[in-house]
């Protein structure tokens, strides 16, 4: 029997009488010696390797493989679109059984899905990119022009080349209404989807319903409420206010239900606490609920205005049409960006179409710098904090220990120190101290049990000398703990002779 000597890392024969439990320790730190030899590597979760690389593109190539035999030679099929889906339907068939070569059903499936995620997220980001794309190459002609942006179509025509006119009333009507449309949603809609979630009950699930129902509200019925409303019953002319109150009945139930499933999920626990240290619903609501769902509340308008900020009926209902420039939101008709889109593509010029890709393009540009300016005031997650944030929560907790020091430090202070010469030459202590004892230095106190001393004797007290000028009186030992201090303000009484010191 072999074993090795952990010192000198030299195999040894072991005696042959030795015991087996002496053989077992030693095979133990043989063991562990070897385990604290090796590196310590961290196990690897997910990431890109190579198998899985090579697997995605062997099945990517076997799927446009067979789809090609299919298409060509086994099967009478035909179709771009149907190409595609077999392709990708044979690519997930064979990525699966290459990936269970290696791995067990639910790796399998693990690396199914996140291929089918991954393919989904690609087709959305290339459509993305296509529509946006597309519009801003067909309106590349419109866009240079400076003239685009700052004049309207008052004094230009469909044959007039693309140096004369623009989209600027398109803009500012666009603007215009919806500024109003927001002043109306965003304090009605948040106000109802607290309401919603913090105050259950009939009319509440009752008011849900309706707000659910109001989603799939087509456009035409709002505007033509609003024109029934508006114009034909109180006899107001056609303008940019009640286009904005048509876009704000479109924007106002998707404002509220999303806002409503982000308060969702504001944890218990915080509006718990802040109930709990005597908070009112309102200040709980404001203080704590609020900020927590900021980041989605910012969301949820953002989805509301690119609701309403598309409408297209609802304006030519509510404001009419008009190629003039128009500030007034209460006077005279007005037009909007997606209005203006659909009147230039529908003429068959080429310069008019032209200036509708342009507008177009101007459209979800003003789209994108109102999400990036919403998603800057909502802020972060929860639990998230940039620099700024950072440094405004460290101030604050910087005046909260201040403030709590403050508070735990004496302000008062009943006795201050008098000087030696003022009151006796005794110096009084600071605080209450002197509430409780005297300031002049403790003196025993004689057992009451014990026997009086005698007329011509004198207690060892008496018999010290008297002190020098600019000496310090001498000081008896001090009492003991279990023993009664006398507490007088002027002082402690001597029980032989009856006299106050």
């Amino acid at each position: 029997m072999t074993v090795v000597d952990l010192e000198k890392g030299a195999p040894q024969d072991a005696p042959q009488d030795a015991p087996k439990s002496t053989t077992v320790i030693a095979s133990a730190e043989i063991s562990a010696a070897s385990a604290a030899a090796l590196p310590d590597l961290p196990r690897r979760i997910g990431g890109v390797t190579r198998s899985g690389v090579l697997s995605v593109f062997g099945a990517a190539a076997s799927g446009l493989c067979v789809t090609v035999l299919l298409f060509g030679e086994l099967a009478p099929f035909s179709g771009a679109l149907g190409f595609f889906v077999t392709a990708y339907l044979a690519f997930l068939g064979i990525y699966a059984v290459l990936t269970g070569l290696e791995e067990d059903g639910q790796a399998v499936r693990d690396r199914v899905m996140t291929v089918v995620l991954w393919s989904a997220g690609g087709l959305m980001f290339a459509a993305l990119t296509m529509v946006v794309g597309f519009t801003a190459w067909r309106g590349r002609e419109a866009l240079p022009h400076a003239n685009f942006f700052t004049q309207d179509m008052q004094a230009a025509g469909p044959l007039d080349p693309l140096t004369n006119g623009g989209i600027a009333h398109a803009m500012l009507g666009t603007l215009i209404m919806i500024a109003i449309a927001l002043a109306i949603t965003v304090p009605l809609g948040l106000a109802c989807a607290v309401y919603l979630n913090q105050i259950p009950g009939r009319f509440s699930r009752f008011v849900r319903t309706i707000v659910e129902a109001m989603t799939a509200l087509p456009s035409i019925v709002a505007g033509l409420m609003v024109y029934a409303v508006w114009i034909l019953g109180l006899g107001m002319q056609k303008s940019g206010l009640a286009a904005g109150f048509a876009i704000s009945v479109m924007m106002l139930p998707i404002v509220i239900r999303a806002a409503d499933v982000v308060l969702r999920l504001v944890p218990g626990n915080l509006t718990e606490a802040s109930e709990a240290l005597g908070a009112p619903r309102w200040r709980t609501v404001w203080h704590v609920v609020l900020p927590t769902a900021r980041s989605g509340l910012a969301t949820a308008v953002i989805l509301g205005t690119a609701r309403g900020i598309g409408e297209t009926s609802p304006v030519l209902l509510t404001a009419g049409f008009t190629a003039a420039l128009n500030a007034d939101p209460t006077n005279g008709p007005m037009v909007s960006l997606p209005l203006a889109v659909f009147n230039f593509v529908k003429s068959p010029e080429p310069t008019m179409i032209a200036r509708g890709f342009g507008a177009a393009a101007v459209l979800m540009a003003l789209v994108l710098v109102l999400f990036v300016i919403a998603r800057v005031i909502g802020g972060r997650g929860p639990g998230h904090q940039n620099k700024r944030q950072a440094r405004r929560a460290a101030r604050a907790s910087r005046r909260d220990t201040t403030r709590f020091a403050d508070l735990h430090t004496p302000g008062l202070q009943l006795f201050e120190t008098g000087s030696p010469e003022g009151d006796g030459g005794t110096e009084r202590p600071e605080g209450g101290a002197g509430l409780h004892q005297s300031a002049a230095p403790p003196r025993s106190v004689p057992n009451p049990d014990a026997p009086a001393a005698d007329d011509g004797e004198q207690s060892p007290e008496d018999n010290a000398p008297a002190p020098a000028d600019g000496e310090p009186a001498p000081q008896g030992p001090p009492a003991p703990d279990n023993e009664t201090r006398t507490g007088g303000a002027g002082g402690n009484t001597d029980p032989a002779t009856g006299d106050s010191h």
